[in-house]
């Protein structure tokens, strides 16, 4: 790494990789990300990306989005995306995405919960490493583009509320560098990692949101955490969540109780599924609920839903012949950093994009498939405003960038990392009261 880039982008899911994408081509960019590129929600991604059917499906997707987040949701940010969508997905086909196909060529479309009518594309029931794979090859491609695994960010550089760079962590050498940057992105993912059930990957602990609260950044919404309905039950604590698709359901799976018994509208919103379920897991007295995946029929489950097929048998569930236990983990975070629809933030040359930032477009509860939109979509839109307004100041050299910030004590990473975490869940616990 070197001590000055143009750009960093901190995260190398779906968000971070666009937003490289988009980038003048004249400008050095740096990505860094925690673990290795594949160690992201984003990579995890199963049901698929929305897609709005056309002009007569507007009202009722825009509807289905507001009802399923309480009508908590920016609508300016609703319009954004629902509009947007279908370039999105055509940009995604031009860099290689292979999306699911109707025997006459058009584009596939399922269901999910919340969802009033099919609108979601995908690949099999691995659509968000289909999209990530095929987005990190475009960006490898990308002479201006440096990507760096192992590589944690430990905090901003910044003064008198101006982004100057980041301090990050050589995770393999235990080395501190602090890198100067005209633009940073914040794209780090989502929060699971702080929580003891969760389908994120475990080092997705929320460091750019603590870091962005520790820094005076606005951070909206802390306590909206998306419980996801279906994850298949493991009496093992501690380890990732195996999460079956709600899309799953969207073609014909039923939940039911200890006594194979139906017990509620499997195509409601997450947050509607997840209360019913733990309502009969705690009057039932089970740590589960069935999830009987035989009604969508083998030919659907072997060639739309494989990965899961074959982790319910590595688990010794035969999804064919019996239901599979499951329970509701945590999954989404639809606070984060105070963002507008281009990304920016309350600091100067400072951005946030992906499941990190809080737009308003998921309300106080995200409707399904909507995740990789509005990541693909604002960072995308947060690299074009950078463009439109780059300017590269003479103060933000790198001597003056080191000499006038304000550091903090980066002596024991993982002990600031784990402060981190305590910021979290305390910001976190703070807001529920609040409410309350």
């Amino acid at each position: 790494m070197k001590e000055k880039y143009d750009v960093i982008i901190v995260g190398a899911g779906v968000a971070g990789l666009n937003c490289a994408l988009h980038l003048p081509k004249d400008k050095n960019i740096l990505i860094i990300c925690k673990g290795t590129p594949e160690e992201s929600d984003s990579y995890l991604a199963q049901g698929g990306i929305c897609r709005l059917q056309g002009e007569e499906d507007y009202k009722s997707y825009y509807t289905d989005t507001m009802s399923a987040g309480h009508d908590e949701n920016n609508p300016a940010a609703v319009e954004c995306m629902i509009k947007s969508s279908p370039d999105v997905i055509d940009e995604l086909i031009s860099v290689g995405v292979d999306f699911a196909r109707d025997a006459d060529g058009k584009l596939a479309a399922t269901r999910e919960g919340g969802h009033s009518k099919n609108r979601i594309c995908f690949h099999k029931d691995c659509t968000g490493k289909e999209i990530t794979t095929k987005l990190m090859q475009a960006v490898t491609k990308l002479k201006n583009v440096e990507i760096c695994s192992q590589t944690t960010l430990l905090d901003l550089i910044c003064s008198e509320n101006e982004c100057m760079g980041a301090v990050v962590l050589d995770n393999k050498s235990g080395c501190v560098k602090k890198i100067v940057a005209d633009y940073t992105v914040l794209a780090t993912g989502g929060i699971g990692g702080i929580f003891q059930h969760s389908t994120n990957f475990r080092l997705l602990t929320g460091d750019g949101v603590a870091i962005c609260l520790k820094r005076g950044v606005a951070v909206d919404h802390v306590d909206y955490i998306q419980i996801h309905p279906t994850t298949l039950y493991s009496p093992v604590k501690g380890k990732r969540c195996f999460l079956i698709s709600e899309s799953v359901r969207g073609e014909g799976a039923h939940l039911l109780d200890k006594n194979g018994n139906r017990f509620c509208d499997e195509l409601q919103p997450r947050d509607v599924v997840t209360a019913a379920i733990k309502k009969k897991m705690e009057d039932d007295g089970t740590p589960f609920v069935l999830l009987d995946m035989r009604p969508v029929g083998r030919e659907e489950l072997s060639s739309h839903f494989p990965g899961i097929v074959e982790r319910c048998a590595e688990e010794g569930y035969d999804v064919f012949s019996t239901p599979v236990p499951v329970v509701p983990a945590q999954h989404y975070f639809m606070g984060g950093v105070r963002s507008d629809l281009d990304g920016k933030t309350t600091m100067r040359r400072l951005y946030a994009v992906g499941e990190t930032c809080c737009n308003g477009v998921h309300g106080a509860n995200r409707l399904a498939s909507n995740s990789l939109l509005e990541s693909l979509l604002f960072a995308k839109r947060a690299a074009l405003d950078i463009e439109r307004n780059f300017v590269s100041e003479n103060p933000l050299t790198t001597e003056y960038a080191l000499n006038n910030a304000i550091f903090g004590d980066y002596s024991d990473p993982n002990g600031l990392l784990d402060g981190y975490k305590l910021t979290l869940l305390k910001s976190i616990e703070e807001a529920k009261n609040n409410v309350r």
